[in-house]
């Protein structure tokens, strides 16, 4: 049971819209180490210096796709083992197959709810206490 002040995440996002609506749903759940990048390209930048244990990603983004993202973190050794979340409007069948093949540990559909993000934090850390 993990405290939520300790989850470092990473929000992946091209809308600053939805990258503040994420930051301030986290922040309801205790968690404050929040990082943002705009697309799956500055995501993985971030990666040179900085570490996460939890990427949110969205999946349509321009210069590289939260599945694009998600395929090369779990190709990286460095990055392997990070917590990966895909949030999408798009929650297609293939969508979801092609993402379960490369390893995401759960998606969320938009629009979504803070409890529903609490329950998919959840699903992949087990409880989070405050």
């Amino acid at each position: 049971m993990p405290a939520a002040s300790a989850i470092r995440v990473l929000i992946v996002d091209d809308q600053t819209s939805i990258r503040t609506l994420l930051r301030n749903s986290l922040a309801q759940l205790g968690v404050f180490q929040v990082s943002e990048r705009r697309n799956g390209k500055e995501a993985l930048d971030f990666f040179s210096e900085n570490q996460a244990h939890l990427i949110i990603s969205d999946f349509n983004m321009p210069e590289m796709n939260g599945l694009d993202l998600l395929k090369n973190i779990r190709a990286t050794p460095k990055t392997a083992k990070i917590a990966f979340i895909i949030l999408t409007g798009e929650a297609s069948k293939d969508l979801v197959q092609e993402a379960i093949k490369h390893g995401v540990n759960n998606l969320l559909a938009k629009p979504y709810t803070v409890g529903k993000l609490k329950t998919a934090i959840e699903a992949v850390f087990g409880v989070i206490t405050v």
